[in-house]
């Protein structure tokens, strides 16, 4: 490797016996972009409308906006690139790099670590990192198991693997792999190191240097956020059982608006809720449905939103599909015939071939039925697009194999965001979906895995929700167990704890199974979920604050205990702990008869919410907490603001979203709340608050308050 040439933000390199130049981008604070590839692959002329197309899914960033200082090293085996404390030291033969952030070591690839290939269907690159003995490796989508991703082996374009493209580890570096084509994440070959083989014209990464949340940040900042969903999905969510009717499901809402109990969507069950007439281009809606008008409003009438399962396709043996497959609207395979699919649930079990979302026409079309489906209160569209498309499929903009099966289900996310969101300030809207793309942190609404309604059920849906949150996603929700499986094992115990970490979540559905609602529990136990869903309501103001953070920093909901606390490598193996947002740690009890251990993570200390004790980090303890609590612990330093209890979201008065303020010791920073107009000063030993007019403060043992017009001031008690 030799030294072509550099500038402020980025230095080529020439590999000697070939036309491979290896580039180096300081493409923000942090973050180097590694390329490699031919000169015409690297510097085209013009891109295409087509990979336009595809860099802007993948990058909402694309300019570098880092600068960078390179220097040959002193023996002249390699160069030295330096962006503020981030250093990148490149060695010539063989070729390797080596990663240090002031002056520590992070990370080094392995000896010869970048490497090409050809085959049939063009070049694959091999990247390889060393990984320490005890080093963990998170992130790269959802598991349901450990959260250390050490031992796996996983092909991006597989539905089945549930591939996220971030992988990071707690030593301070990351690795995102930028391309839309087929990539193997490969820990298992080698269990020492993490290799990645990636298809296309060059190799494309970004290397991210620093803390989890900063590497989150800066992936996400890179890749694209999520925005608001506004307040009323923030509210309990009820999901209707299969084969349910719809007279069913409100009779259910009545019920529950009888009990007391909180209540603010309903999400329709399969089949689709609309789909195309089967001569025209124009959205009905099921016939199992009432009247829509009708239906729609008897649920506004109980302040309940209905969302509803939508599929980008059209059904076979209609004249529709006869049409749009001559027009070409559909995707074909290479008979030049639409691809047929077998039923799924949506369809209510009959063949569909999908609509061609790359063609303008059919995308435009798609989107504007449902902005018209929204405008009818259809408050959120439901989308599972991620299908296994044969390699034989092409698509109109030349897509095929391993890049449609990729960018299929992003088309289909954005064509509904560009219905639902993308034309109101600002973009508020979710798109409930279970698909798993590289962009898919942009879109709001994850939905959790279908589990078994037992206690092993209840752990994978919690890792599940840490496990993407590790790879980016900010909001994952919860299902109350599974309505589409048997109920038998719920029983109250079970479903008080599950729901208990449900609601200190990001959100949660009731499960519409009969089993599976409230009223199938003793009076006792319909009590305490009244309780639990009070406290829902009341924490609301807190969840949308950490969301709002979210589309600043790129950090979830649900934190794990590696990407909150990387460098206490005890807490990183209590991984059904996790932080909730930045003021709260859960420990959910996880096992029958109540008894629970937890760990208070090192570096600060913990506030029991419920017993108002102090507790130093690096603490272990022993709890057998009643069915009415949840381990809960306020890290001190911060406060935890919550609104009143309410019934749905239509109660809380948008003026008025906090009731009360809890302290964990003296505050030091700024609360996370819904539209925050709080802040915190501290001077001479004092933290003065200014926005908490109005509201009651429970100020930490040994702390007093005193009211100062418009200003509280919070000191030691003398």
């Amino acid at each position: 490797m030799e030294f072509v040439r550099a500038n402020s933000s980025c230095v080529d390199f020439a590999f000697k016996g070939g036309d491979l130049r290896l580039r180096i981008e300081a493409h923000a604070p942090g973050v180097f972009r590694v390329r490699c590839g031919e000169r015409r692959t690297l510097d085209p002329d013009k891109p295409t409308p087509r990979a336009q197309r595809h860099a802007e899914l993948l990058l909402t960033r694309q300019e570098a906006v880092g600068e960078l200082d390179c220097e040959a090293l002193e023996d002249g085996a390699g160069w030295r690139i330096a962006q503020g404390d981030a250093v990148l030291r490149l060695d010539a033969e063989p070729f390797a790099l080596r990663v240090e952030h002031v002056d520590r070591f992070v990370v080094e690839s392995l000896p010869g670590a970048l490497g090409v290939e050809d085959d049939e269907g063009g070049r694959v690159w091999q990247f390889g990192l060393a990984l320490g003995e005890d080093e963990g490796l998170f992130g790269l989508g959802e598991t349901q198991g450990d959260l250390d991703r050490r031992g796996v082996r996983l092909v991006s374009d597989d539905p089945a693997a549930r591939v996220l493209p971030l992988a990071w580890s707690p030593r301070g570096w990351g690795l995102y792999v930028n391309t839309l084509g087929r990539v193997e994440h490969d820990v298992a070959a080698d269990a020492d190191a993490y290799c990645v083989r990636a298809a296309g014209a060059q190799f494309d990464a970004f290397l991210f240097v620093g803390e989890p949340a900063e590497i989150l940040n800066q992936y996400t900042a890179l890749t694209g956020r999520a925005g608001q969903p506004g307040l009323w999905p923030m509210g309990v969510w009820l999901e209707q059982a299969p084969a349910q009717a719809a007279a069913a499901s409100l009779h259910q809402i009545h019920r529950l608006r009888e009990q007391g109990l909180a209540l603010d969507a309903l999400s329709l069950a399969p089949p689709a809720a609309l789909g195309f007439q089967a001569d025209k281009p124009v959205f009905e809606w099921a016939q199992r449905l009432p009247d829509w008008r009708e239906f729609s409003a008897a649920c506004g009438a109980l302040d309940v939103h209905v969302a509803g399962a939508c599929f980008p396709g059209v059904l076979r043996d209609t004249p529709l599909f006869a049409e749009w497959e001559d027009r070409g609207w559909l995707l074909c395979g290479e008979d030049g015939e639409a691809q047929v699919f077998p039923g799924q649930p949506v369809t209510d079990g009959h063949a569909f071939a999908l609509l061609d979302l790359t063609h303008k026409d059919v995308y435009r079309l798609w989107s504007e039925r449902h902005a018209q489906a929204f405008e009818e209160n259809l408050a959120a569209p439901v989308c599972h697009a991620q299908f296994d498309i044969p390699d034989t499929v092409e698509a109109r903009g030349g897509e095929s194999g391993s890049v449609l099966r990729t960018l299929y289900p992003h088309l289909a996310r954005r064509a509904l965001f560009d219905a639902v969101a993308g034309q109101k300030t600002p973009q508020e809207g979710v798109l409930p979906s279970r698909d798993l793309f590289p962009g898919a942190q942009r879109y709001a609404w994850q939905l959790g895995p279908e589990v078994a309604n037992d206690w092993d059920g209840y752990a994978r849906t919690l890792r599940a929700a840490l496990a993407v949150g590790n790879s980016g996603i900010a909001v994952q929700t919860h299902g109350l167990g599974c309505a589409a499986r048997p109920a038998q094992t719920m029983d109250g115990e079970l479903y008080l704890r599950w729901l208990a970490m449900c609601v200190f979540s990001a959100n949660f559905s009731l499960q519409g199974h009969p089993a599976l609602m409230p009223d199938a529990f003793d009076a006792a136990t319909r009590a305490l979920v009244e309780h639990w869903l009070q406290w829902r309501y009341r924490l609301v103001p807190y969840v949308a604050g950490i969301i709002e953070d979210a589309v600043r920093t790129g950090l979830p909901v649900q934190r794990s205990m590696a990407q909150a606390f990387p460098d206490d490598v005890q807490a990183h193996v209590w991984d059904t702990q996790y932080l909730l947002g930045p003021a709260l740690l859960v420990a959910p009890v996880m096992q029958p008869g109540g008894r629970a251990e937890v760990y208070l993570p090192a570096g600060a200390a913990w506030w029991d919410l419920n017993t108002g004790w102090r507790y130093e980090g690096g603490s272990r303890l022993a709890m057998t907490p009643g069915l009415d609590t949840l381990p809960v612990f306020g890290r001190e330093g911060h406060m935890l603001c919550l609104g009143p209890i309410a019934q749905h979201t239509g109660e809380i008065n948008s003026a008025r979203i906090l009731d009360e303020v809890w302290m964990f010791g003296m505050p030091e920073h700024s609360p996370v709340v819904m539209r925050n107009k709080i802040r915190v000063m501290q001077m001479q030993g004092s933290s003065y608050i200014k926005g908490l007019e109005g509201l009651r403060i429970l100020p930490s043992e040994g702390l007093e308050v005193k009211r100062r017009g418009a200003e509280v001031r919070i000191s030691r008690a003398r």
